[in-house]
C-alpha cells in the first residue's frame, strides 16, 4: 500500500463494526481521504474477498479508479462485511491486523 496507511484501513474495520453509532463519522472519515486513500481502500475491500489476490493490488487499486461511480463512502457503506473485508485485505498483503488495531487504540 503506498497511500492509505494501515492503521487508517484499521480505523474504518474499526468504526465497521460500530456502524449504528459511528456511521456519521466513518462516511466523514472515508470522505476526508484523498483519492488515492480512497482507491487502496476499495481495493484492500476486493483483495479481503478474493477479487483480486495480494499481487494484483496495484491492479485492483487502478480498477477502482477506474470504476468509481459512486462516493466512496456510500459504496464501501453499503458492502455487506466491510470490516472482515478490510482485515483479511490487510492480512492477505502481510500486515499484522492485530497491530494495526493496536496503533489505532494507542496502545
Amino acid at each position: 500500500m503506498t497511500e492509505i496507511a494501515s492503521n487508517k484501513a484499521e480505523q474504518v474495520a474499526l468504526m465497521a463494526r460500530e456502524i449504528e453509532r459511528a456511521e456519521p463519522e466513518l462516511r466523514a472519515f472515508i470522505a476526508d481521504m484523498n483519492e488515492d486513500e480512497q482507491a487502496e481502500l476499495v481495493a484492500l475491500v476486493w483483495t479481503g474477498r478474493g477479487v483480486f489476490e495480494a499481487e494484483e493490488f496495484e491492479q485492483a487499486v487502478e480498477t477502482a479508479r477506474r470504476e468509481k461511480t459512486t462516493p466512496t463512502e456510500d459504496y464501501l457503506l453499503a458492502t455487506p462485511n466491510l470490516a472482515y473485508d478490510i482485515e483479511a485485505g490487510l492480512e492477505a498483503l502481510g500486515i499484522d491486523v492485530t497491530a494495526a488495531a493496536e496503533d489505532v487504540m494507542g496502545r
